[in-house]
C-alpha cells in the first residue's frame, strides 16, 4: 500500500517538474552556456542536404530557442565523420562506404525502396502474382533488347513486347543495375522521363514495366499507390514461385514492413544514416534525433523517402538513443506539455484535490487484494511456476554437430548420418503441431532449407546442415510430431542421409563443448530479437518476458503470431547462417 501511495504522490511530482521545465524553456535564451547547449552542427552529404536542412527548420519552428547550422560536404568520406568531432553527419549509403566500420556510431534514420511497377491491365498478372520476376528473369530480358518479350521474362512462349521505363534518377539507375549484377549501360534502351511521365506511360502500357521510387507512386493527398499501377512481384529466392515469406505485394502496409524486415532485395533499397564519431550525448542532438526518428519521419515524404519503421519500434530506438524513456514527452505533438501554462496548472490543481480520494482508494484496493491473495496461496500450495528458459535448461548431448540454424548432425556406425532439430530451437518455438520434410532419395546441400517446422499454421524454415542424399524421414512425426519437443535427439530425429562430403562440412559445424559456449550468444540475440523485434514492454507481450531480470519465458514464441515468426526467421533464424 504504502508503495503506491509513493508512486503516486511521486508521479503527481514528476507531472509538476515536467510543466515547470516547461514554463522556463520558454524564456529567451541568453548567456553564451544556454547558446552552447542549444547550438550544434549537423554535416550532410549533397543529395540529402535538402531533406537535412528541412529538419533542421522544421525542428527550430518548433524549438526557437534552437540553433542547428547544416553544413554541406561534397567529398564525404570517413575521415569527415572522425575529424568532425561529436557533430552529427546525415549521409546515404551510396555516398558513404564507411558504414561498415564498427568504430563508427550510427542509425538508420530514413528508407526508400525501387520498385518495379506495372499497369493493373497487365495480362499476366495472375502469373505474376503467384510465381513472381527473379533477378535473373529480369537481368537476361533487359539485357536482350531484339528480344524482349513477356515470354523470356516469364519463361514461356508470349511473343508481346515488353518494354521497360526507368525514371530518370542515377541512383535509381545505379540501383537497378546492381540488382541486376550488370551495368547501368545495359538500362540505356530502357524508356526515360520524370516521374510523372514514366508513371502515365505505364499506366497506358499494359506490357510495360517501370522502374521508380516507392514514393514517386504514393499519391500526396492519401498515400496510397496512384491509380492502374500494380507493384510487380518479385520471387527473391529465384525458386519460381512466390513463397509464403515472399508474398507482401497485397498492399502497401504488408510490403512497406516487408522492406522494413528484409523480405525485400536489398540491393533495391537505399537508407539515410545518422553517423558520428562516438555515440551523441549532448542533450539538445539527442531531441533532435529523437524528434527526426519519430514525428520527424512525416517529412520525409515530400522529399523522397517513406518511413518503413512502425512508431512504436521507432520510439524503442529513440529510448536506446537516450538510455531512457524516449524524449517525446517534449516534441510538439504531446498535449500534456505543450498547452497553455494555465491549463496545465488547473489540471495541477484539480490532482492535487483528488489525492486524498485516491489514497482511500488504494488503502481498500490494498485490503482486498490482501485478502484475495492469502486465498490464492491457499489454493495455489502446489502450483509450478512458468519454466525459465536459459543456457542451463538446454540439453546438448555430447558427440554431436550442430549447424548456426540449430540443427545437429550424428554419423552412425553404418557412416549414415542422422538429424534433427536442437533442444534450444524446440524451446523457443514452444509445443509443434506438424512438419514439411523433403522424401527420400532427395538431394540436399549444407546450408539450404531441409524442413519447415510448423505451430498452428506458423512456421520455420531450416537448413541442412550437411550435404548428401536422403535416405530415410522419420515417418513417425507426420503424426506425432510432438516428439521433436519431448526427444529431439532421439525419437524426434528427422532424416537419415548419405553423407557427400562428411569430413570436410564438419570444419564448418560446431561440436557440444563449444556450442555451449555459442549457445550463451544466441541467448543474447534472442533477448535482443525479444525486445526490438516484439516490444516487450507492452502488455500485450507480457507473456514473453517474466521473471526479474528478463529471463525468457520456455516456448517464447508460442503465442505469438505468423508476422512475429516471420519476423523470427529473417531477423534471427537466417542471420546466423
Amino acid at each position: 500500500m504504502k508503495n503506491k501511495v509513493f508512486l503516486f504522490i511521486g508521479l503527481f511530482l514528476f507531472f509538476y517538474s515536467e510543466t515547470s521545465f516547461c514554463r522556463s524553456s520558454e524564456r529567451t535564451i541568453k548567456g553564451t552556456k544556454d547558446v552552447a547547449e542549444h547550438s550544434f552542427r549537423v554535416f550532410s552529404t549533397p543529395d540529402l542536404y535538402q531533406y537535412t536542412a528541412t529538419w533542421a527548420g522544421e525542428y527550430c519552428k518548433l524549438h526557437p530557442e534552437m540553433n542547428i547550422e547544416v553544413v554541406r560536404v561534397d567529398d564525404f568520406s570517413q575521415s569527415t565523420v572522425l575529424t568532425s568531432g561529436t557533430d552529427l553527419s546525415f549521409i546515404s549509403d551510396k555516398y558513404f562506404a564507411g558504414l561498415d566500420d564498427k568504430a563508427i556510431w550510427k542509425m538508420v534514420i530514413g528508407h526508400e525502396a525501387v520498385v518495379p511497377f506495372v499497369s493493373s491491365k497487365n495480362p499476366f498478372m495472375d502469373r505474376l502474382y503467384s510465381n513472381g520476376v527473379s533477378s535473373g528473369e529480369f537481368s537476361k530480358t533487359i539485357s536482350h533488347p531484339v528480344e524482349q518479350t513477356w515470354g523470356m521474362l516469364l519463361g514461356n512462349k508470349q511473343t508481346d513486347p515488353v518494354r521497360f521505363y526507368l525514371v530518370n534518377d542515377r541512383s535509381i539507375f545505379s540501383n537497378v543495375a546492381r540488382y541486376l549484377k550488370t551495368s547501368e549501360a545495359v538500362l540505356d534502351g530502357a524508356g526515360r522521363g520524370t516521374r510523372d511521365e514514366i508513371i502515365s506511360s505505364v499506366q497506358k502500357d499494359p506490357f510495360g514495366i517501370g522502374f521508380c521510387y516507392l514514393n514517386d507512386l504514393l499519391g500526396p493527398a492519401n498515400q496510397k499507390i496512384v491509380e492502374n499501377i500494380k507493384l510487380l512481384p518479385i520471387d527473391k529466392n529465384s525458386n519460381g514461385q512466390m513463397d509464403y515469406f515472399e508474398k507482401i505485394y497485397g498492399d502497401l502496409n504488408a510490403f512497406t514492413r516487408g522492406v522494413w524486415i528484409g523480405k525485400y532485395p536489398k540491393d533495391l533499397c537505399r537508407a539515410i544514416y545518422s553517423v558520428s564519431s562516438v555515440k551523441p550525448s549532448n542533450k539538445s542532438e539527442l531531441a533532435f534525433l529523437t524528434w527526426v526518428i519519430t514525428d520527424g519521419q512525416r517529412f520525409l515524404y515530400p522529399v523522397g523517402y517513406k518511413n518503413f519503421a512502425y512508431s512504436a519500434r521507432q520510439a524503442e530506438k529513440a529510448a536506446l538513443l537516450t538510455g531512457s524513456q524516449p524524449l517525446l514527452a517534449k516534441s510538439s505533438t504531446s498535449g500534456i506539455f505543450t498547452g497553455k501554462l494555465n491549463s496545465v496548472s488547473l489540471f495541477a490543481l484539480v490532482l492535487l484535490a483528488l489525492i486524498p480520494f485516491v489514497i482511500v482508494f488504494m488503502i481498500a484496493d490494498a485490503l482486498k487484494r490482501d485478502k484475495r491473495q492469502k486465498q490464492a496461496e491457499m489454493l495455489n500450495l502446489n502450483a509450478v511456476p512458468p519454466a525459465v528458459f536459459d543456457v542451463s535448461s538446454v540439453k546438448v548431448p555430447q558427440g554431436l554437430y550442430f549447424n548456426k540454424t540449430h540443427m545437429w548432425a550424428f554419423m552412425e556406425k553404418n557412416g549414415l548420418v542422422r538429424v534433427g532439430i536442437d533442444d534450444f530451437l524446440q524451446h523457443t518455438t514452444g509445443p509443434l503441431t506438424g512438419i514439411k520434410m523433403k522424401n527420400p532419395g532427395e538431394r540436399v546441400k549444407m546450408g539450404d532449407q531441409v524442413l519447415s517446422i510448423i505451430q498452428c499454421g506458423k512456421q520455420l524454415r531450416i537448413n541442412a546442415p550437411v550435404s548428401g542424399m536422403i535416405m530415410a524421414q522419420n515417418t513417425d512425426l507426420l503424426t506425432n510430431s510432438s516428439a521433436l519437443n519431448s526427444s529431439p535427439y532421439s525419437d524426434g530425429w528427422i532424416y537419415i542421409i548419405e553423407p557427400a562430403n562428411w569430413l570436410r562440412e564438419t570444419r564448418f559445424l560446431t561440436m557440444a563443448g563449444q556450442y555451449r559456449e555459442w549457445l550463451k550468444k544466441e541467448f543474447v540475440r534472442l533477448k535482443d530479437f525479444i525486445a526490438e523485434t516484439l516490444k516487450s514492454n507492452n502488455p500485450e507481450f507480457a507473456h514473453v518476458i517474466l521473471q526479474d531480470g528478463g529471463e525468457l519465458r520456455d516456448g517464447v514464441l508460442s503465442e505469438l503470431g505468423p508476422k512475429e515468426w516471420e519476423d523470427f526467421q529473417v531477423n534471427f533464424i537466417d542471420r546466423s547462417r
